[in-house]
């Protein structure tokens, strides 16, 4: 099943404590502060993978905390940082919030974001020496990693989309230009979820085409399979209007659809369009007229291949070598962050001392808790 939502739960890793040691060895009876520094923790990153479809991981595991700090040791040793997670997810994922602000926008295959940091690793006490004080008898507690609930949204990456009503023949129509095998019947919503196929031409180019499920007036308003599908023609450079060619309303038909995609923004009225006559061995309607988005009208059949290699030749020529732009920017980033998620920044600080524990700032109770801190500690405030 394709799923292009989910929601999971993402912590960073907690820093490593910083040591409390000094040096002891033979005929050195007064040893420095020798104390390393904590590792800090992992961090939780997404990264786009091309050879990834859908988000159906993220419905079986919702939650990913990275690795802890290790420890600093005695003799100046510091702890190694905590391992990161790396989470895959296809190419086109958006991150939002919990209130459901974009975060940042994974447009291209390999591109990154933390959406957890891990937590800074506490300084061991020689940090802490100074000529008047070179004794010191405390080291810093790590910080907790970043903690919080993301929800991921996939919008398709495809050069050219499919779109249409029900039934108008989409998915026979891609399962004739390229190498996707989508369900076929001969009844409305056949194809329920995005399907990507791959045409190739005689050079070996490719593109890359999305068959999305049928729209009915009303979509834009989640009428029928609803508006989470046209999400995904807004990064198709080219739209490919099907409509069965041997009905008597096909203006009408086409002015539905427009008037959907024009209801629903994101620029995809304005979007360049091949209109295709779909099951022309059934006959066809004459349709002439002028458009400037529609750069090409060609009738098809996917029963008899009428039309499929001259559809193919029209995909190579018309679709634009750059892709829509996105939110406002001119070209489509590695990726876009829209609202960081904040970094390794100390809001207060907890040290250990050898009667208990030092806190500095104002510390929530369960970062005294995480810290180790237990109800007959002593704990003294700065």
């Amino acid at each position: 099943m394709f799923h292009d939502r989910a929601r999971i739960e993402v912590r960073g890793g907690r820093g490593g404590d910083g040591s409390l040691s000094f040096r002891r060895e033979k005929y050195v009876p007064k040893g420095g502060p020798d104390g390393g520094d904590g590792g800090n923790g992992g961090d939780v990153v997404l990264v786009a993978d091309p050879d990834l479809r859908d988000l159906s991981f993220f419905q079986r595991k919702r939650r990913f905390t990275a690795g802890r700090g290790v420890h600093g040791q005695g003799k100046n040793k510091h702890g190694r940082a905590g391992d990161d997670v790396e989470l895959r997810v296809p190419a086109g994922t958006q991150v939002f919030d919990e209130e459901g602000r974009l975060l940042a926008d994974l447009a291209h295959p390999d591109a990154r974001v933390t959406v957890a940091h891990g937590g800074a690793g506490g300084a061991g006490n020689r940090r802490f020496a100074t000529p008047t004080h070179q004794a010191p008898r405390l080291a810093e507690v790590g910080l907790g990693g970043e903690e919080g609930v993301v929800e991921l949204r996939l919008k398709l990456l495809a050069d050219a989309a499919l779109v249409g009503f029900p039934n108008a023949g989409k998915s026979s129509l891609l399962s004739r230009i390229s190498n996707a095998r989508p369900k076929v019947a001969e009844y409305p919503f056949t194809t329920i979820a995005p399907v990507l196929g791959t045409v190739e031409s005689p050079d070996r180019r490719q593109l890359t085409v999305a068959d999305v499920p049928g729209l009915l007036e009303g979509a834009h308003q989640g009428v029928g399979l609803g508006d989470e599908f046209l999400a995904h023609l807004e990064r198709a450079r080219l739209l490919v209007h099907v409509i069965e060619g041997q009905v008597e309303d096909v203006e009408e038909r086409f002015a539905t659809i427009d008037r959907e995609l024009q209801a629903y923004g994101a620029g995809l009225a304005e979007r360049p369009q091949i209109v295709v006559l779909n099951k022309a061995d059934l006959g066809t309607q004459e349709f002439t007229f002028e458009d400037p988005r529609v750069l090409a009208l060609v009738r098809t059949s996917a029963a008899t291949g009428e039309g499929i290699e001259e559809l193919k030749r029209l995909l190579f020529q018309l679709v634009p070598a750059s892709a829509p732009s996105l939110s406002g920017h001119e070209e489509m980033a590695d990726f876009l962050v829209y609202r960081p998620t904040g970094t390794r920044r100390r809001l207060f600080r907890i040290f250990r001392t050898d009667r208990g524990f030092r806190v500095r700032g104002d510390a929530p109770e369960e970062a005294l808790r995480a810290a180790g801190v237990k109800p007959d500690d002593e704990v003294e405030y700065e």
